[in-house]
């Protein structure tokens, strides 16, 4: 390694023009390589430098001091190139201001003579010096490569196609690099000047103030010249790389000086940028290599060289600093005016003068050791030669084989002369030495001058020797060095472990050697050759001696004293000859086999046809031989354990069993003394209910009440309220989840919310369709809401379900991503008060607190009253009370002062339009609570409760029967005076403007939860008209509430107005400000956490959606109306694939699952395939299939469940085949088809899979996934108006074509006896229901009823349930407690109108007016009105006289009606309900068409009437009945009969028209099974039976032929069935175990294999109908013990 300064030159340059034209001075002189410059400013002030080299170029060529282009290269150049020929990295750079001539220095002008610059000499010196080489062992080779560094971004400048920037990246070795730049190979100088001059072109100039070819980047041309040396000795060649880097760096400028604006200001601003920085490197290697640095060698610290902070400096790192020869050349303005510029380069010189350069030769290394070792040979060997040993060196080389002589005999010659010169080295002083170094050099370089082929030759011979050594000691090689295992030795005697883990035996391998092998304990005295541990073995336990004598190589095992040692399992005490195979024991659990290979070999070649033994000589061979040797066998000792265990087993299950028939004793027997107990409290139920029921014939008063019942059942709600608490159950659920989940505190519950005066439903919570319909309907409107408590807000809100579903999407968004969304409260609390969170509505500031309702019948008799009426909630709670004043005043009575606490209003002019009356009174007849005693029992039990007729009279009934005791003794009056004309009170002229004053006086008993509490008031049907008072502040304490509003009213008098004073009252309503109160834990419906339900039902999986169809326009679907007739449809689907004979064969289905109507489809890949549907029915004269219209797939997945919300553009339409009715097979033939075939309806269609274009077909499907499919069938009915849609989702899986698949995997098909043909299994089965429903007439309330089952979702998990607590929705029992909270509502409704009658008719009494009499007959007229229906109004008259005895009781019987209990019965009402839920009766609509009641009556009387005897026709017997299959009770007045009846008329004469609305329904199978086994069905037409296995899934029957049949045959629906059993019939028939089930269209005996079974079917049947029958039989038993 060389380490030098950078040489550094200086070169001044003539004026320019620009100079010339400012008149410029020279500041520059030169004396030697000194140059000085001088000041302008103080021409005292003068700086001199010292420098390599000073050239003076200011003046012209003729000058002596001139400095030429030549002889700038001669002292830089040519120097600089030698030291590449040498191998150094060399660098030239250029620097200076702009202008100041360094690309003339660097390049000159080459088509000029004697101006070129360094670059182009140094280039054609180069080539020169190489074609003078005339040594053949040199070659040399020249790359270059050009590129300029711009605004710091590197271009390559030889490559036109390289026009982007290229990446400067650094390599580990070789430092910095330009990643893809050019690298050209040349030849010659003129190829180097044709790169120059293309990449001058291309370099990057501009004009600028100093210059107008001003350089604005900087150019690196570098030179790669490579030289290769054979050496003939050796046969090596040597390398050496030199780098020439030649740099013209682009001149630092001021801005100001040069002009620059825009992009030569940006360029300028780079160029100084990264010259700076080549400053600032410069100056920190200067202050590295200075001497005050190096005195300091313990303290010095290393310089940061930021080298990285420019392009130009990264590149360079190597040529400042680094490895290589580097030279400076900095050119000088000599003007004046650049006299800054000018010293600033001259600083910039001397400070690179500082930095020093560590080059070495650019060599391999081990040819650079070669070449020095050379070196050193030939140094000694002159040593040698010098002291006149010239000739040992000679001898040395024939000794080592290094130069080898011609000849043996020369050698052996030479040879002889080896002890004479040993006598001379030692007289030579240090060529002892000398002859050892040149030695050892001489080695080294044969070392280095090996081949490496036989290095690879050297080192197999090795490699061979080593792995023949491991092979004979057992150890075998890969052919890439690493160990494969171990293996038997070929000679060496060895002992092999046998182990009870086949898998660990002869994986130890101890090898006996020649000699003594001792086996012991590591602890031994001695140390030991194999070294054992364990209990039994001894510190020396035994030795083998292997021996050689004359029968060969034998081993002798000599165990020491008191060793456990066995041979074959003998114990051995004295010295024993081994054999190959020997088992050897050593101590208790060490077990080895001898192995002796040549022996064995031996053996084998002496008796090569010797057996193999039977039995593997293992560990096992080895124990049972020791144990066999030593007296134990061990098989007996097993069988005897064996036997053993099963006599304790026995014993153990034995007293299990005796335990467990004790138990069952003593279980029977306390059920037997309950029986007892249970028969001994009711002996004589039985008779009472066998007693026969008599005729009785109706009184006019009890058809009138059966007409009401007949309006009452038509808007029967119970079961369509129950139906939404049940469909709704798990949104609510969810919703309550998510909120506490997210933390929310907000509670959703279901609550029933019915049209009442007290609790008037909110339009929004209306449907939509309530308007029309409230002209027709006769009973209040009950709807299904959901009450959201706002915990956080203290606020409570009522939503729809519709709502609830639509905030539960909302929520179930703000679920999702709540783990994203950080918590913050304040966020919430705006989002709440905003509305922007679906938890949370806006809560008004006042809150409704109750209702309360003055009459006005006072104002028919102008006498003033004071009511203390009650403020009711919509709950029925009474929340306070309220004093309002109501009396008549003249119109020009003044309004006298009263005072400053009381607030008047001005007088308010109403109208009453007898028009806008009569609407209202139209709409709210029926509903209202004032009209009469009709329909005060019609509220109490809108919700479909039936009431028995043998309970005791309600509330109702004892308002009806008291108020008319009294009434009927004033009646007569009272009509006297009612039915004078309106002019007979004066005061209420028709026309006459009639005043009267309400003042509101005080409120008291209002909860302190209400802080401000203000009234108002309105007449019922003018809301928009409200007159309101003051808000009041209330702290629950203190003296009531002081309004006293006064409020004077002007009214014309009209008729309405006057029935209105009569019969309606003002509505008052109470609100307040609810203060926040806290809410129950979770629910206020739950006073006790229930108990989870044990019985989990599995997952409801979704039913898909009809597929749409492509062919068909779409329709609007019109409104169904009341339902028809019903059927049941099961359908088969089949999917045949093409087989090789060309016939298409139904594929194999998987029904492993166990559930009926479920199976999958085993499919080939590739096959053309049919799509097959069967439908079968009940054959019906209403049910009639026309045509097939298309039938469509799609919706392809691999989840059970769809996304019905995407479009799904892979729907299919297939071509349909074939369509009609068929002749069904011989297994789908049933004993019902004997008398009244089934209708088999099929049609055909292809499908090609591939058309889907989707992977899931076109794929085998992967291990554990299914493929889902929805197909959907649209088929044209008879007298339809649309097509009706089956639709099914298909579960495929898809196998290879060539798969071969089994027939059916089902258990059952595998455990079972007889056969069943493969391709009768190979279908899945649907089960649904037809519908067929009238066209619905407009406002028909058979729109609203929905005729679909709905099942409990209260039971469906949703996620986060488990975080409710046991909190469950409400369901049956809301409907119970609403039907309280309405009786309770009619109650204090009957309460509030009695109190005025009596505070009226006692003012009244008060009064000295005439015609008193009159007008208490008016007052009983009014309280009689109310009470009594208007069909009852034509009552005896009684005697007008009415004494005070008369009037005493009257009073007595409104007292005891005030008196009476609220909670009287209210089990009966529970036990009612309950009732109603299990029968879910419908009542059938009273039709006066023959047709329809001929239709709609179908009884089993009429379908089996040889069991009509012994059925039991009580309805509470009925099966449960959730869809009634009868006609639903249509929503017409009964006057519409006779339109109905003139329509079906005419039906007879008039072609059949398409009047029916289809709707198909696929039936969910039910989970749960009831019954399953096989029973036998009575033939028709004949006397045997069949018998067929039997399912029942409630509410179906699932009928097979066989326990194996895998496809449902027939069904029989539960829920339109009649199930009858009769005693008297099984006797008359002599057929015992039989009962009867009766559906519309067929009657089935079936019996059962003895009594026991036939009441498990029954049970399984009809639950009620069993208990009943066994109650029935119990109490006979009892009876006849009795007797």
């Amino acid at each position: 390694m060389a380490g030098a300064s950078v040489k550094v030159a200086v070169r001044v340059r003539p004026f320019n023009s620009r100079e010339i034209g400012k008149e410029s001075k020279c500041i520059i002189q030169m004396t030697g390589n000194t140059t000085t410059i001088i000041n302008p400013k103080q021409a005292k002030d003068n700086k001199s430098f010292n420098f390599d080299y000073s050239y003076w170029s200011h003046t012209s060529p003729e000058d002596v001091n001139y400095a030429s282009q030549m002889r700038v290269y001669k002292d830089i150049g040519e120097e600089m190139l030698l030291h590449a020929f040498e191998g150094y990295n060399v660098c030239i750079f250029a620097y200076g201001q702009t202008g100041a001539g360094k690309s003339y220095t660097m390049m000159g002008k080459q088509d000029v003579k004697d101006q070129q610059g360094i670059i182009p000499l140094l280039c054609e010196d180069l080539f020169t010096k190489i074609n003078d080489n005339i040594d053949n062992s040199n070659s040399y080779s020249v790359e270059v490569s050009y590129m300029e560094i711009y605004c710091e971004r590197v271009r390559d400048l030889l490559n036109p196609k390289n026009k982007g920037n290229l990446r400067v990246r650094e390599h580990p070795l070789m430092g910095p690099y330009v990643e893809d730049l050019s690298k050209l190979a040349v030849t010659s100088y003129n190829d180097i000047q044709d790169l120059m001059d293309s990449g001058n072109k291309a370099r990057t100039v501009a004009a600028t103030n100093m210059n107008e070819t001003s350089s604005r980047s900087h150019a690196v041309f570098n030179i790669i010249f490579t030289q290769k040396r054979l050496d003939a000795d050796t046969d090596n060649t040597s390398e050496k790389v030199s780098k020439i880097s030649l740099v013209d760096l682009a001149g630092s400028e001021r801005a100001d000086s040069t002009g620059a604006k825009g992009t030569r200001l940006k360029e300028g601003a780079n160029i100084n940028k990264s010259l700076t920085t080549l400053g600032k490197v410069i100056s920190a290697l200067a202050e590295v290599d200075s001497g005050s640095n190096k005195n300091k060698k313990k303290k010095k610290v290393e310089s940061f060289i930021p080298y990285r902070d420019s392009v130009l400096t990264w590149l360079l790192r190597e040529n400042l600093g680094g490895n290589s020869r580097t030279a400076m050349v900095a050119a000088l303005s000599p003007a004046d005016i650049n006299y800054d510029e000018t010293l600033s380069t001259l600083r910039y010189a001397d400070r690179a003068k500082q930095i020093r350069c560590n080059a070495v030769i650019n060599e391999d290394p081990n040819n650079r050791l070669v070449r020095e070792l050379k070196e050193e040979v030939s140094r000694l060997k002159d040593l040698l030669c010098a002291q006149g040993l010239g000739d040992i060196i000679e001898m040395t080389n024939a000794m080592t084989g290094m130069s080898p002589s011609p000849s043996l005999s020369a050698l052996s010659s030479r040879a002889g002369s080896i002890a004479s010169l040993h006598d001379r080295i030692m007289f030579s002083p240090g060529s002892e030495e000398a002859i050892e170094r040149l030695k050892e050099t001489e080695k080294i370089i044969a070392e280095l001058n090996e081949t490496w082929e036989e290095k690879l030759r050297r080192t197999e011979a090795i490699r061979m020797e080593r792995e023949a050594l491991l092979a004979e000691m057992g150890v075998a090689m890969r052919e890439d060095g690493g160990t494969v295992g171990v293996f038997s030795p070929k000679k060496t005697p060895h002992l092999v472990n046998l182990n009870e883990d086949p898998l660990m035996s002869e994986c130890l391998l101890y090898y006996i050697k020649d000699g003594i092998t001792r086996v012991g304990r590591v602890d031994a005295s001695s140390r030991q050759d194999i070294v054992l541990s364990g209990h039994f073995i001894k510190d020396e336990h035994c030795t083998f001696t292997s021996a050689t004598g004359p029968t060969g190589e034998t081993v002798v095992l000599e165990p020491c004293e008191g060793a456990e040692t066995y041979v074959n399992g003998k114990r051995v005490t004295e010295p024993t000859v081994l054999k190959s195979g020997n088992r050897i024991i050593l101590g208790k659990s060490h077990v080895f086999r001898f192995n002796h290979p040549v022996q064995a070999r031996a053996e084998r070649e002496r008796t090569p046809c010797a057996e193999t033994p039977a039995e593997p000589v293992d560990w096992a061979f080895a124990q049972r031989e020791l144990l066999e040797k030593q007296g134990i066998d061990m098989k007996q000792e097993m069988e005897q354990r064996l036997q053993e265990l099963e006599d304790q087993y026995r014993k153990e299950r034995e007293e299990a069993n005796n335990l467990l028939e004790q138990q069952r004793l003593d279980y029977e027997s306390k059920l037997e003394a309950l029986q007892k107990q249970v028969d001994r409290y009711y002996p004589e139920a039985t008779e009472e209910e066998e007693e026969p029921e008599e005729e009785v014939q109706w009184t006019e008063r009890e058809r009138e009440l059966a007409v009401w019942s007949f309006r009452k059942w038509k808007c029967y709600q119970f079961t369509s309220l129950r139906d939404l608490l049940w469909g709704n159950a798990i949104f609510l659920k969810e919703a309550n989840a998510i909120s506490v989940e997210l933390k929310k505190k907000v509670q959703f519950q279901f609550v029933l919310l019915t049209d009442t005066l007290y609790s008037p439903l909110p339009p929004d919570l209306l449907p939509p369709e309530a308007s029309k319909d409230r002209e027709i309907r006769h009973f209040p409107r009950t709807i299904v809401a959901v009450e959201v408590q706002d915990q956080k807000n203290g606020a409570t809100h009522y939503w729809t379900l519709e709502k609830l579903r639509q905030r539960l999407d909302l929520m179930r968004e703000m679920y999702d991503r709540a783990a994203d969304v950080p918590n913050n409260t304040t966020e919430d609390c705006e989002n709440a008060m905003t509305g922007g969170d679906p938890f949370y509505d806006r809560f008004p500031w006042f809150r409704l607190v109750g209702r309360a309702f003055v009459y006005l019948s006072n104002l028919l008799y102008p006498v003033p009253l004071v009511h203390r009426v009650a403020i009711v909630s919509e709950k029925g709670e009474v929340k306070g009370f309220l004093r309002v004043a109501v009396q008549a005043i003249s119109a020009d009575e003044e309004a006298p002062d009263y005072g400053s606490g009381v607030r008047q209003s001005g007088t308010a002019k109403i109208s009453f339009e007898d028009q806008q009356y009569e609407k209202f009174q139209s709409e709210t007849c029926s509903v209202g609570l004032s009209r009469t005693g009709i329909s005060q029992e019609e509220l109490r039990i809108v919700e479909g409760e039936g009431q028995n007729a043998e309970m005791v009279p309600s509330a109702d009934e004892v308002n009806n029967n008291t108020c008319a005791a009294g009434a009927d003794e004033v009646e007569a009056p009272l009509k006297a005076s009612l039915d004078a004309p309106l002019d007979a009170l004066e005061h209420l002229r028709i026309g006459n403007v009639f005043t009267f004053r309400v003042t509101v006086l005080q409120a008291s008993s209002i909860s302190a939860e209400y802080a401000d509490i203000f009234c108002q008031f309105n007449f019922i049907h003018r809301h928009d008209e409200a007159f309101s008072t003051e808000p009041l502040k209330n702290t629950g304490r203190g003296p009531p509430l002081g309004f006293y509003h006064v409020q004077n009213i002007a009214v014309e008098v009209t008729k309405s107005f006057v029935d209105y004073i009569k019969t309606q009252p003002i509505v008052f309503e109470v609100f307040g400000h609810y203060q926040k109160q806290p809410f129950l834990p979770l629910c206020k419906d739950v006073i006790s956490p229930l108990r989870p339900c044990r019985r989990q039902f599995p997952r409801v999986m979704p039913l898909s959606k009809p597929v749409p169809a492509t062919k068909l326009t779409a329709m609007t679907r019109p409104q169904a109306g009341p339902c028809h007739s019903k059927y049941d449809l099961m359908v088969f689907f089949e999917i045949c694939e093409l087989e090789a004979n060309g016939d298409y064969i139904p594929a194999v289905v998987d029904h492993r699952g166990g559930m009926p109507c479920h199976g999958t489809f085993l499919l080939h890949q590739g096959l053309q395939r049919r799509v097959t549907v069967t439908i079968v029915h009940e054959s019906g004269g209403d049910i009639e299939w026309k045509d097939i219209r298309e039938l469509v797939v799609g919706r392809l997945r691999n989840t059970p469940e769809a996304d019905e919300t995407i479009i799904d553009p892979n729907i299919l339409s297939l071509n349909i085949l074939s369509a009609g009715y068929v002749r069904p097979l011989q297994d789908d033939r049933q004993f019902l088809d004997s008398d009244m075939p089934r209708t088999f309806y099929r049609f055909e269609a292809a499908w090609d899979s591939s058309m889907h274009n989707s992977l899931l077909l076109n794929r085998v499907t992967p291990y554990g996934e299914k493929i889902y499919m929805t197909l959907s069938a649209y088929l044209e009915m008879e007298n339809c108006t649309q097509p009706a849609v089956i639709t099914k989702d298909i579960c495929m899986v898809f196998y290879s074509r060539d798969a071969k698949l089994s027939a059916s995997r089902s258990i059952r098909n595998l455990f079972g006896t007889g056969s069943l043909r493969a391709a009768d299994g190979n279908r899945v089965t649907g089960v649904y229901e037809v519908s067929l429903c009238n066209l619905a007439d407009a406002g028909s309330p058979g729109m609203q009823r929905r005729r679909r089952r709905v099942l409990d979702t209260s039971v469906a998990y949703v996620r986060g349930e488990e975080n409710l607590a046991g909190w469950r929705p409400r369901s049956d029992s809301l409907i119970l407690d609403h039907q309280w909270e309405l009786e309770k509502l009619s109650l204090l409704q009957d309460v509030e109108k009695t109190k005025h009658y009596l505070l009226l008719r006692e003012k009244l009494e008060s009064t000295l007016l005439m015609g008193q009499e009159s007008l208490l007959s008016c007052v009983s007229e009014e309280m009689n009105e109310s009470p009594q229906p208007p069909e009852v109004d034509q009552e005896v008259c009684y005697s007008t006289e009415i004494t005070t005895e008369r009037q005493r009781e009257l009073a007595a019987k409104c007292l005891r009606l005030l008196t009476h209990s609220f909670n009287r019965e209210y089990s009966h009402v529970c036990v009612s309900a309950s009732e109603s839920k299990i029968s879910e009766m419908s009542v059938t609509t009273l039709r006066d068409s023959a047709s329809i009641s001929a239709l709609n009556t179908i009884t089993p009387s009429s379908t089996c009437p040889s069991l009509v005897e012994g059925c039991y026709s009580n309805a509470e017997l009925r099966p449960p009945t959730p869809r009634s299959r009868a006609v639903s009770p249509g929503p017409d007045a009964p006057q519409d009969a006779e339109a109905k009846k003139s329509v079906n008329g005419a039906s007879d004469t008039k072609p059949r028209i398409r009047r029916f609305v289809p709707d198909i329904q696929e039936i969910r199978v039910s989970p749960i099974v009831s019954k399953k086994g096989y029973i036998h069905f009575l033939e028709p037409h004949t006397n045997g039976w069949v018998k067929r296995y039997v399912v029942v899934r409630r509410p179906y029957v699932y009928i097979y032929n066989t326990e194996r049949d895998t496809v449902e045959r027939a069904i029989l629906n539960l829920s339109s069935a009649q199930v009858e059993y009769s005693e008297d019939q099984q006797a008359m028939l002599k057929t015992p175990n039989t009962f009867a089930v009766c559906t519309e269209h067929r009657g089935i005996l079936l019996q059962a294999t003895n009594d026991k079974e036939m009441h498990d079917w029954l049970y399984a049947f009809n639950p009620l109908l069993a208990g009943t029958i066994r109650s029935k039989l119990s109490r006979r038993r009892a009876g006849q013990m009795r007797m």
